[in-house]
């Protein structure tokens, strides 16, 4: 008779896991303060709301500015455009994360040129990014993926080297701390995402830190349309912006969201140092380890190297669906490498900034077949497993069902061949 779900068993869990976005009280009174107020929108930029977060947050990730925003993807064009990327300048970025790095570029005219990643956290490779600059190079986007921090010592020391712009995309790295100083405050610009999948969230949102006092009025300038406020006018012209503020209704939000920050933190990382230590005795899977430098994780997604072998040589997603109906739901295949994802539909009709690089367009049959990212492609489709944030939200009984779930798939992975 068949044990596993899959094939008609009984299931390990049928509870829900963790209810995701946690809130409370305080995004309750937060929200209904501001929506007994008249001014809901984020104009005059930045609003009261919206101006407290931004010094809140901007504190929380030890950066010297920090401005509001819509989105963590319209944020990453408005780094590009405060930073003076123009029509062809090359931007790298890493193969392995969210469309809206590469794509970031695309939207400016300068052209985005994608690199392999690191085999061991699968953030983006330094010797890929040495090996890819060339005369029109102007800057750099790494991610910091799931729970990593890229290379910041070594990715600093290229851009000072080479006279780079560094961009941090730090949409799953909200409270992350590297050699003790938060991410977004090491490159010359930061980019978060308060997306309804974000470690904060209001649904939608965004934020972008800057170094210099300059660059700031800028992003706040493009932020509202170009406008220039008094206290962001210092800058001489003026810049073609967009309608990119933030809300005071999502400002509200997320100033609630903020003051449990540190506690969700906590617990998601208690967890994920449990559910690794387990799952590393089953053999099954092994966390992606911590840098040392890294000084304090925020625990966006768990991400884990699936080990086939303690499955009898079974292909991961094989294994994974089995889990799924076990009731424990990992992802496997959660960013392919941007290029081919069918969301960066890329032409040179559209963007002839692309033509030179990339004939007539990024996924031309021709253009995919030279990509070559063996990394990111064996993270992709083989090796990388994806733990979401709720799974760690909860008690150890809830962890322990994860255990329980993987290692009856282990003991009886027969009926899967």
């Amino acid at each position: 008779m068949a044990k596993l779900a899959l094939r008609g068993g009984i299931p390990v869990r049928t509870r829900p896991w963790p209810a995701w976005p946690v809130r409370g009280e305080a995004e309750r009174r937060n929200l209904l303060d501001a929506f007994e107020n008249s001014q809901w929108g984020g104009f005059p930029e930045p609003q009261p709301r919206a101006d407290e977060l931004a010094r809140r947050f901007t504190a929380y990730q030890d950066a010297a500015h920090g401005v509001c925003c819509s989105n963590g993807s319209i944020s990453l064009e408005i780094c590009l455009k405060a930073a003076g990327i123009t029509a062809g300048d090359e931007v790298i970025v890493p193969c392995t994360t969210w469309v809206a790095t590469g794509v970031s570029p695309v939207r400016v005219n300068a052209v985005p040129v994608f690199v392999d990643v690191d085999p061991v956290n699968y953030c983006i490779d330094p010797k890929r990014v040495e090996e890819a600059i060339t005369p029109k190079t102007r800057a750099i986007i790494p991610v910091h993926l799931g729970s990593s921090i890229a290379d910041l010592d070594r990715l600093t020391e290229i851009c000072a080297r080479h006279h780079l712009v560094l961009i941090e995309d730090c949409a799953h790295a909200h409270g992350c701390r590297w050699r003790g100083k938060g991410v977004g405050s090491w490159g010359d610009f930061g980019s978060f995402s308060f997306q309804s999948s974000k470690i904060l969230t209001s649904g939608e949102g965004g934020f972008i830190t800057a170094k210099d006092a300059l660059a700031a009025q800028k992003v706040h300038s493009l932020v509202n349309c170009g406008r220039k406020d008094p206290s962001y006018n210092e800058f001489p012209g003026q810049l073609l912006g967009y309608n990119a503020r933030l809300t005071e209704l999502q400002a509200a939000i997320l100033l609630g969201q903020l003051d449990r920050a540190e506690e969700l933190r906590e617990r998601k990382e208690k967890s994920a140092l449990y559910l690794a230590s387990q799952l590393q005795k089953l053999g099954a899977f092994s966390a992606v380890p911590a840098d040392p430098r890294e000084t304090r994780r925020g625990y966006y997604q768990l991400i884990f190297k699936y080990h086939g072998e303690a499955f009898q040589g079974l292909p991961r997603d094989t294994v994974l669906a089995a889990l799924e109906k076990e009731g424990v739901d990992f992802d496997g295949l959660f960013y392919p490498p941007m290029p081919f994802s069918p969301l960066f539909a890329a032409t040179t009709a559209d963007w002839p900034m692309l033509r030179e690089r990339y004939g007539n367009g990024i996924q031309a049959p021709e253009t995919l077949r030279k990509f070559s990212f063996p990394v990111g492609m064996r993270f992709a489709h083989e090796e990388g497993v994806w733990v979401h944030y709720p799974f760690l939200l909860g008690e150890q009984t809830d962890l322990d069902d994860i255990v329980t779930a993987v290692d009856k798939v282990m003991r009886h992975c027969d009926e899967l061949k």
